[in-house]
């Protein structure tokens, strides 16, 4: 990525498909270029925890709530510690935040970070694009990045394809670090950082739960020095098919029969710790609106999701595994996709979407109360 940030609201920008549809607007942020997937998120909200989730790298964002910015950029609602995203598509960006806790606009965050964007593009257009033909690899071009068009296409299709791509590690902490319960402590939980959150163990906290985050190159003997109650795997960014160290340390907490709750990568890796495949979703689930059933309960929910994959799970049958038995607990009312699994022979379980709610909606809050009482079961059974 090359970024310059003089005059980027009058330069010219354009964003090239590797299919070779173009897109001309504006620049929005910083001047230069950048690659990534294109894909799409259907949140009206929630701008800034998207742009700094993990799980967003190498991609570039398409919004396609109409109007981004209203609310600026504040100190407190960052996922991380900066933005992943690649680069940000909008249409109409604000011209002036209103909200009393934004301290600077997007644009001028997406500057200081160095982040690539473009307005004024048809984002309906782009969005019915990708929904027909899929994401697929992209580039925004300003400034002096800007060239032929035929030699911008040229560029993106020499671009790396999100398929086979390793990434969880490139987000995850390089340090192990504690975020303490907030009140009692009850459980000590591990936590697998993915491309984590920082919601999420802000809401394991509000539990009770203290939460050694773990690197992802983490080993059985570094969860366990932990005197883990529990074992979580988060959210993350790639293709799972990848995600060999994860899956065998997974591998290895099943084995030990301790509790154990995964989200989104979370979820894929316990679908391939099982046995089951994953695949690559045509253009994805990103979004706070998107509707889940819990097959356990039959409420419906309405979620928040950032996946490009999936897994491969029978939705008419419990199945057998090394593990005991498996069955999908959680389905995409949209889609039929696979949104969560469950052990029914040991205490593992997992969701393919965000019950943090950052951004997003709070149905799913429950399943952080799913897993204290998995750990409160099994705690109790050790104590018989």
């Amino acid at each position: 990525m090359t970024t310059s940030t003089r005059g980027a609201a009058r330069t010219p920008a354009v964003l090239v498909l590797e299919d070779g549809r173009t897109f001309r607007g504006r620049a929005y942020g910083a001047v230069g270029e950048t690659f990534g997937e294109a894909v799409f998120s259907t949140g009206m909200t929630g701008y800034q925890e998207t742009l700094t989730d993990p799980s967003y790298d190498r991609q570039i964002v398409v919004a396609t709530a109409p109007q981004i910015g209203n609310t600026g950029w504040n100190d407190e609602d960052d996922e991380s510690g900066r933005i992943w995203v690649s680069g940000y598509v909008v249409r109409d960006p604000a011209r002036v935040p209103s909200n009393w806790r934004s301290r600077r606009s997007l644009d001028d965050e997406l500057t200081a970070q160095g982040v690539v964007g473009i307005s004024g593009i048809d984002t309906r257009a782009l969005t019915r694009h990708l929904r027909e033909r899929g994401s697929m690899r992209a580039g925004i071009f300003s400034g002096e990045a800007l060239a032929p068009d035929a030699e911008l296409v040229r560029r993106v299709q020499a671009q790396p394809h999100m398929k086979g791509a390793s990434l969880y590690e490139e987000v995850a902490t390089k340090e192990a670090y504690v975020v303490p319960a907030v009140g009692e402590k009850k459980f000590t939980v591990a936590a697998i950082d993915l491309g984590i959150k920082g919601m999420t163990p802000q809401r394991m906290a509000e539990r009770g739960i203290e939460v050694h985050v773990l690197p992802a190159t983490a080993t059985a003997e570094d969860v366990y020095a932990v005197e883990p109650d529990g074992v979580f795997f988060s959210n993350g960014p790639g293709d799972p098919a990848t995600a060999d160290g994860p899956v065998a340390l997974m591998t290895a907490v099943l084995e030990r029969r301790t509790p154990l709750f995964g989200i989104c990568f979370g979820n894929q890796i316990l679908g391939r710790a099982l046995g089951f495949g994953t695949y690559k979703l045509k253009y994805g689930h990103r979004g706070i609106n998107q509707p889940v059933q819990d097959r356990t309960t039959g409420k419906v929910e309405v979620t928040a999701h950032n996946h490009g994959f999936a897994v491969d799970a029978p939705l008419d049958k419990v199945s057998e595994t090394k593990f005991g038995r498996a069955e999908v607990s959680h389905v995409c009312l949209n889609d039929d996709v696979v949104e969560g699994l469950q052990l029914l022979d040991q205490p593992a379980f997992s969701v393919q979407y965000h019950p943090e709610a950052a951004a997003g909606p709070h149905d799913a809050a429950y399943l952080f109360d799913r897993f204290t009482s998995l750990m409160s079961t099994v705690r109790e059974g050790q104590r018989a």
